[in-house]
């Protein structure tokens, strides 16, 4: 006599399912958007607008980054990894080089009067660059920054500038103040 076989219960079949898909849902990780954190100044009133605004040569730190992910920095090939350096020395200026950026005299809290770099820095990418070298470069530049403020609050201060209360940060961002232009890009190593 033939044996009959026994009926898988199924029953709890959907109850299981349901249990893994929750258990793969909670525990798995979705990547985010990687992007920059930036605070964008307010908008300028239409009155307040000015077109006449002229900017010395020496003034401008123009980085150039081309569709193969090569860097320019004022007309001279540059590898990322001294964009910082090269840029520090041109927002501090510190032996009042004639070819780097001029220094105005400013009241500054803490500081007194200061002498206070008129730089700015030009970034200009093209459309066929890399994000992830469009985002070194503004890191490298943001790092410049950064380091120079925490030189300055190291020195007066014995503190990294991140330590230091609101108005003293303030007064560093005063002296060093980040001014980073960015253009639309365009296309700079031929069409594409």
């Amino acid at each position: 006599m033939a044996r009959k076989t026994p009926d898988i219960p199924s029953s709890s079949l959907a109850d299981t399912a349901f249990m893994m898909l929750i258990f793969f849902l909670v525990s798995t990780t979705m990547d985010t958007d990687a992007g920059l954190s930036r605070m964008l100044p307010p908008p300028v009133p239409p009155q307040d607008v000015n077109d006449d605004v002229k900017i010395k040569e020496r003034n401008v730190y123009v980085v150039l980054i081309n569709k193969n992910d090569q860097l320019m920095v004022e007309g001279e090939p540059m590898h990322i990894s001294d964009l910082k350096n090269k840029a520090k020395e041109f927002i501090a200026n510190p032996a009042d080089d004639p070819t780097l950026p001029e220094k105005d005299i400013k009241e500054v809290a803490f500081f007194g009067n200061y002498p206070i770099s008129k730089q700015v820095i030009s970034l200009q990418n093209d459309r066929g660059t890399s994000y992830g070298v469009y985002v070194k470069v503004q890191d490298e530049l943001a790092a410049a920054y950064g380091e120079l403020r925490n030189e300055l609050a190291q020195k007066k201060w014995g503190k990294r500038y991140d330590d230091l209360d609101k108005e003293q940060q303030e007064a560093v961002r005063a002296i060093y103040p980040q001014r980073i232009s960015e253009a639309e890009p365009k296309n700079y190593g031929g069409k594409k």
